[in-house]
Formats: structure tokens, sequence, C-alpha cells
């Protein structure tokens, strides 16, 4: 029986009684501004513009010679959720990423200035190792901010908070591909995200 016409992305939702769902995200994650990317992986969508998968196609194409920047951050203290926005028929997601990098020194302090007032993409990682991604030019009204904290005595701790609302279609949508970064070529493919993934949706 072919699948209503209106109802594209409904499927079942199963689990086994059991199975691990590891929960956060990992240590590691790249960002980069809008206006360095002259192409960027979207999400596929049909001719009505409905969604028709959470994985992303296309790839980075970086101008010049821009790269991604990598953010290393305290995973127990960095959290990602996303959450509905908007009204009936127009609601989309609100993704919300907060990374705490416990440094405060000068690259941190570059890192701010430039994320405060930039528009970015970020890409993160959850623990099954699949890669998704927060912010997409598609969407204008995305804020970043971020906060820095000295700590208060010998008991206190330092931290720079990267705080990211971005909206999007599909909560943050699944990226399997390889970025460029200030340290090379960086593969973030994942086994679990079907080699289709890759294919151009920007042509």
């Amino acid at each position: 029986m072919a699948k209503d016409a209106c109802s594209i992305l409904q499927q079942s939702l199963d689990w086994c009684e059991g199975t691990p769902e590891p929960a956060g995200i990992r240590r590691v994650a790249y960002y980069t501004a809008f206006s360095n990317l002259v192409k960027y992986p979207k999400v596929p969508v049909d001719d009505k513009a409905r969604p028709v998968s959470s994985i992303l196609k296309g790839a980075f194409v970086m101008r010049g010679d821009a790269v991604f920047h990598k953010i290393v951050f305290l995973p127990e203290k960095s959290t990602f959720t996303s959450d509905a926005q908007g009204e009936y028929p127009s609601q989309s997601q609100l993704d919300k990423l907060t990374l705490l990098h416990p440094g405060v020194g000068p690259e941190a302090v570059n890192a701010m200035a430039s994320i405060n007032n930039t528009k970015n993409v970020f890409l993160f990682q959850d623990k099954k190792g699949r890669w998704r991604m927060v912010g997409t030019p598609d969407y204008d009204d995305m804020k970043n901010s971020v906060a820095q904290d000295l700590g208060q005595g010998s008991a206190g701790s330092t931290s720079t908070t990267i705080s990211v609302e971005a909206p999007n279609i599909i909560s943050a949508p699944y990226f399997s591909g390889t970025i460029m970064t200030d340290e090379g070529e960086v593969d973030l493919t994942s086994e679990l995200i079907p080699a289709e993934a890759g294919e151009d949706a920007n042509d």
C-alpha cells in the first residue's frame, strides 16, 4: 500500500527494552562562519518543500582558504536540546547547543569576539558517533552568545561557554562526509549514516 502523500516521514518508532541509548555528546565540535561557505549540505525536500530525510545531502565547499575550527569542550557540562517553535502549520525546530570550554585565555577571547557577532554552522557528535549540524544559512534568525567565567577562589573553575540557538526544518540533521579544518581534512563519516548522504543537493 502506498504511503499517504501527506505523510512522507511518518514511521513507526520501536525500541527493545534493555537496548542502551548513551546520553550526551562527545567532546569535540567544529564551527565556521556562514560567509565561509560557497555550498553546504541541505535537508532534502520534495517538490512541495517537505523534508524527506533527516540526513543532509551535499558537501561543504569553502570559500578560498576558509576552514572549520575545532572546539574541545567538557561533555559532562555541555548539552544539545531541540524544541518545536511557532504555530501550526508553520512550526519548525529550535536547536539549542551549549558547549563549555574550560579555557579562558586569548584564544578563547578571540573566538568569543567572532562567535558573538558572526552566524556560524556547528557540527557536533552524539555518543553513537553520528555527526549533526546546528545552524544553516537557510534560516537567518539564529543567535550565538558566549559567556566567560574566571571562577571564584581556589575551589572555583574557569569556563568559556558557547550557546547557540538555531532554527531548522529538521532537528539537528545528520551529516556524513569530510570537512577542511585548520588541522587538515577531517573525516566525519559514520557507518550509521547511509552512503548516499554525500550526494549533492545544491545543484
